[in-house]
């Protein structure tokens, strides 16, 4: 593939400020997408030089503990928009992700890739990042949707329906648009470096498979121990 050279690559940043620029003049709080927009840039940085060194140690242990941060991580950030204490719910998104984008992750290396090492990671640690992704997005939507439905005073049922299709959208949406209006991360890189169209289109319908189970089996699961949660709230 084509090297980006750094100047071409600040080019990049130029619409991405406009949209700052607009937020900043529209509700004089740019903040959130400024301190966004530095964590991403050093969380790439830093994880380009570590996946070199992971590529090359090739060793399980490794893989799991990237894994287990990724869970870890990925459940912390999912309760972001939800207007309750994080420890509170903690424990179930942290559950939910890993029940979820954890079955989701095993079927696809072990089933559909069938790879002969387990810990591959050139395969596990992309996939595990866009499951756990999707798991990740759909919680912090289920969430938010669980929270604002109960508080109009629906019950448990219709929020809980309401909830999941609202966590869903997105992801339904690139079912609908794939093909027609874009051609997602991992299809596009691929035909970039070379493979044929045929056989990217394969490894697509895959990630978006993959990605629709973790996001609705995480949502789900997330959905079923706020059940619980109420339950062993004190009566008022």
């Amino acid at each position: 593939m084509q090297v980006i050279p750094l100047e071409n690559l600040l080019l990049a940043f130029l619409p991405a400020a406009a949209v700052i620029a607009i937020l900043h003049l529209w509700s004089r709080d740019a903040k959130e997408a400024l301190y966004g927009f530095a964590r991403m840039l050093l969380q790439l940085s830093i994880i380009g030089y570590f996946l070199i060194y992971l590529f090359e140690a090739n060793t399980g242990w490794v893989v799991l503990a990237v894994l287990a941060v990724m869970v870890l991580v990925a459940s912390w950030i999912s309760l972001r928009t939800i207007d309750l204490p994080r420890t509170t719910l903690y424990p179930r998104a942290l559950l939910s992700v890993l029940l979820g984008g954890g079955l989701t992750l095993l079927i696809i290396i072990q089933g559909v890739l069938a790879l002969d090492t387990w810990y591959a990671p050139r395969y596990v640690i992309p996939l595990a990042g866009m499951i756990f992704a999707a798991s990740m997005t759909s919680i912090s939507l289920a969430g938010e949707r669980f929270m604002a439905e109960r508080k109009r005073g629906e019950t448990y049922e219709a929020t809980r329906s309401t909830a999941l299709k609202g966590a869903l959208i997105p992801i339904t949406n690139s079912l609908f648009a794939v093909g027609l209006v874009s051609l997602p991360g991992m299809m596009t890189g691929q035909i970039l470096s070379g493979v044929s169209p045929l056989v990217a289109a394969r490894y697509q319908i895959m990630v978006m498979c993959m990605m629709y189970a973790s996001a609705g089996l995480s949502a789900a699961m997330f959905l079923l121990l706020l059940k619980t949660r109420e339950a062993d709230e004190p009566k008022t």
